[in-house]
């Protein structure tokens, strides 16, 4: 059982110090329309000038992580039913067809942005308060870690709150009475930009120790804390990389990777290694009928380790009477409680996707592949990974007894939220790669997987330029062979897995043997010494690396929450962002049925302010 609402104290304290922002909660405001809204739950110690002891310190920030819970479905659903890759059953609700519809009201429960300004002022109460300053007997600052982990959340749900509204009221202080309440709704408004700004900068200042630890308060209920808390440098790379898509600002893209970069490299400690593993989704080597398959994929495992896939998630409640039970495992599912009847299935386009992946299959004597053949049966042609995580099946009505179709979504078997996990962080730095220039390195994390030999090797050769500018960049990126070892063909060739292997492309998790893919292999892979042409060469490899990137956030995070913003992201930087959002949702269809979503998408997508959601006039466009 998770439920952070008992593990802080109450305590109601005088009504003229009454906060209308979630933080007191002793009184509602007048009206039910008040976009600061407030509840009664909610006592971080508002009446304390300071909060400088542990008991009080450490309740407030489980209050905050409390504030989360209510995000935690909604982060998945509008950055899932929205996009291209979910559609709807019959058994969906208004509210979730509103979502594919692309056109919500003000009363769905899934527009209620109040939620995100209880944990925005919860975290400016907290960074307002919290003494920084005070130190223990070995002169170590008590509470600044607690203060970055604050920080650091607070940027994520401001970042959250502008992707979804496109411009938003924005402040910093705690808001400490119904009058600074109802001042703050018509504050100065920030669109992304600002709001990626002012928290870069934010961030940037925070101590570097702190970047890539997760604050650890042990275990609570059952879950290892440091899985509930947001990687600084991580938070800081997702800025940069909004940033640059918005921007098209080359440097953006470089710090962006070289955030991400920074956490990798970080997460167990100075100049550590967090490697990509070996996981996969295989065909049995040698197969001639295209009969066996075998699962090596982890990811739903939600300790913490070196290794670990998982880096964030938001814990839910056990039981709906706790008030943050998390619906998505009853809409992505057949269950008992919802009587079979899941309300999100897998879309045609994302069929499309994963089908149209060339499987390649490396044969025992690791110098031949071949490729499966269409039309095998649970969804197994093409990439492997959806059949892994969807199954489908039959079962009963238990009222008529009559034979339903049943389906398993096994990425959410969990009563917790994931927000971050491994394979984004490099699918993320390949993406950011790609927009700073280097698209040949990008191309090799989805292929191959990275090491210092292999930089040097297979990326180094093609920006070798004059002034040697992009040499000393890509060398900030280092993957020591003594750390990372690259999955070879003689591994694969052989049918096992050599224990010191630690890296492998990303598209082979799903889709064979990616190095030797006649079909998945980057353009015009030649070193051109002209500058005039390589520019033009590498602005045509970006594009196509481009397209991979999308097509494997697809493959690897289908469902997860992510692909809405995703496909934000690649619209934001092309010639024409309309058109291509609208491509993008179409497809959710399939490419022969697309044109019949003009229908049912209510609003134009090629007005970009159309991408987002409003609420009573008060937040978005």
């Amino acid at each position: 059982m998770i439920s952070f609402k008992n593990k802080y104290y109450h305590r109601v304290a005088s009504a003229c110090c009454v906060m209308a922002t979630f933080l007191m909660g002793a009184v509602s405001l007048t009206s039910c329309d008040d976009f600061f809204k407030q509840e009664s739950d909610d006592v971080l110690y508002a009446d304390k000038e300071h909060l400088d002891n542990a008991v009080d310190t450490m309740y407030s920030v489980t209050g905050i992580l409390n504030k989360l819970q209510a995000l935690a479905d909604r982060t998945v659903l509008l950055g899932e039913v929205r996009g291209d890759l979910v559609d709807l059953t019959i058994e969906a609700s208004n509210d979730l067809r509103e979502l594919a519809s692309l056109s919500v009201s003000d009363n769905n429960i899934y527009n209620q942005p109040s939620d995100y300004y209880a944990v925005i002022n919860n975290c400016n109460y907290f960074i307002a308060h919290a003494d920084t300053a005070l130190r223990t007997n070995s002169n170590e600052y008590v509470f600044l870690e607690e203060y970055c982990a604050v920080k650091a959340i607070r940027a994520w749900t401001y970042l959250q709150l502008v992707l979804n509204y496109g411009q938003v009221p924005f402040y910093t202080e705690p808001l400490l009475s119904k009058e600074a309440a109802e001042e703050a709704e018509t504050a100065s408004v920030a669109d992304l930009q600002t709001i990626c700004s002012y928290f870069i900068n934010d961030l940037v200042a925070l101590p570097a120790r702190y970047a890539a630890t997760h604050l650890n308060y042990r275990t609570i209920r059952g879950v290892d804390s440091r899985v509930l808390f947001f990687p600084l440098c991580l938070i800081r790379a997702e800025l940069y990389l909004w940033r640059a898509s918005a921007t098209g600002s080359k440097e953006d893209y470089r710090q962006a990777a070289l955030n991400y970069y920074q956490y990798i490299n970080e997460r167990n400690g100075t100049n550590s290694a967090y490697p990509t593993d070996i996981t996969y989704v295989m065909w049995d080597r040698g197969s001639s009928t295209w009969t066996g398959v075998t699962s090596r994929m982890s990811g739903d495992t939600e300790s913490y380790s070196e290794n670990g896939e998982l880096i964030t998630m938001i814990a839910g409640d056990s039981i709906r009477a706790e008030g943050n039970y998390s619906e998505l495992r009853n809409l992505f599912n057949s269950t008992e409680e919802n009587d079979n009847k899941y309300s999100i299935t897998p879309s045609l386009g994302m069929e499309e996707i994963s089908e149209s992946q060339a499987y390649c299959q490396l044969s025992y004597d690791g110098y031949s592949v071949s490729y499966a053949p269409s039309g095998l049966p649970d969804h197994q042609s093409g990439d492997l990974r959806l059949s892994n995580y969807w199954s489908e099946g039959f079962g009963r009505d238990r009222a008529t007894g009559e034979r339903i179709e049943t389906q398993t979504i096994y990425k959410y078997r969990t009563r917790n939220v994931h927000i971050y996990r491994r394979m984004m962080v490099y699918i993320r730095l390949a993406e950011a790669l790609n927009g700073a220039g280097y698209p040949r390195m990008a191309y090799q994390i989805l292929s191959e997987g990275l090491s210092d030999r292999v930089m040097q090797e297979k990326v180094f050769p093609y920006y070798d330029t004059e002034d040697k500018s992009d040499s000393l960049f890509l060398a900030k990126f280092e993957f020591p062979d003594t750390r990372y070892a690259v999955l070879d063909v003689g591994d694969l060739g052989a049918g096992t897995m050599v224990a010191t292997h630690n890296m492998m492309g990303i598209h082979t998790r799903g889709s064979g043997w990616t190095p030797m893919n006649e079909y998945y292999m980057l353009p015009n892979d030649t070193i051109e010494p002209d500058l005039g042409k390589r520019a033009q060469l590498i602005a045509e490899q970006q594009l196509f690396v481009d397209s991979l990137l999308l097509n494997e956030n697809a493959l690897e995070f289908a469902f997860e929450g992510t692909r809405y913003y995703d496909l934000m992201r690649f619209a934001m930087r092309s010639d024409n962002p309309g058109a291509l959002m609208k491509k993008f949702i179409y497809a959710r269809k399939g490419q022969e049925q697309a044109g019949q979503m003009q229908s049912e998408i209510k609003v134009d997508l090629s007005d970009q302010r159309n991408w987002y959601l409003s609420w009573k006039g008060k937040i978005g466009y």
